[in-house]
């Protein structure tokens, strides 16, 4: 018998290098399908899934606008890119037999749908997967500060930060830092006053205003984000300070 949910409605924050896997760029076939056979793990428990995806697979607006280009336009390209993911997640969940919608924060509705709150909970109820795509619609906003403002809107009780093998927050950079040092328990203030590279602070002060809690976790380890939904241990916890 499956283990009982502790969450009923959650919010799965993807960054686009979670769906680069191996290659480090564009969308990964394999990934993608791990990820979509991941939901339909918590699908089955009967459990409520909204999916914020990034970007960063394919454009990164700060890169662009570090690079000479004009930062808004920079910005629109990455809300672009962050649809594209959308629809590959869609694609990956329907083969396998979850319906899902993709809504988008800008208006393109040969391809999706437009975000609109009371439907996207509707959804929800129905046990659709619901994929936000375009982040929040505007310039200078991360895909962090949407899996913020989603999760808000639509009451979700937690949000499900994956990761790209990264297991949690460390005091650094664990790849280029051996002294790192793992947390497993943190508050959104010290996530700020630390310094800690989790969300941008925008995103982390929604989180805190609004009491959302964040697990950050491994989403390349087969099960992790069923682990996390029934409430096992796994990664770092952050809640409200």
């Amino acid at each position: 018998m499956p283990t009982k949910p502790k969450y009923k409605r959650v919010v799965l924050k993807l960054s686009g290098e979670a769906l680069a896997g191996e290659q480090g760029y564009g969308i990964a076939p394999e990934m993608i399908f791990s990820i979509a056979h991941q939901i339909k793990e918590i699908i089955e428990l009967k459990v409520q899934v909204a999916v914020v995806v990034g970007g960063g697979n394919i454009w990164r607006g700060v890169a662009g606008s570090a690079k000479g280009m004009d930062r808004a336009t920079a910005d629109y390209m990455g809300m672009i890119a962050t649809v594209m993911n959308s629809l590959a997640l869609q694609d990956a969940l329907e083969h396998i037999g979850i319906p899902s919608r993709v809504q988008t924060s800008i208006e393109m509705r040969q391809v999706a749908e437009p975000y609109i709150r009371r439907k996207a909970i509707r959804h929800l109820e129905k046990g659709r997967v619901v994929i936000f795509g375009a982040g929040t619609g505007n310039p200078f906003f991360s895909t962090d500060t949407t899996a913020a403002l989603r999760a808000a809107e639509i009451e979700a009780e937690v949000i499900l930060m994956a990761k790209n093998k990264v297991d949690g927050v460390y005091s650094a950079d664990p790849f280029k830092d051996s002294s790192a040092v793992k947390y497993h328990l943190l508050t959104y203030r010290e996530v700020l006053e630390k310094g800690l590279n989790v969300m941008d602070s925008t995103a982390s002060s929604l989180c805190n205003d609004n009491n959302i809690p964040l697990i950050v976790f491994n989403i390349t380890e087969e099960g992790n984000i069923k682990r996390a939904v029934i409430g096992e241990t796994i990664g770092t916890f952050v809640s409200k300070g």
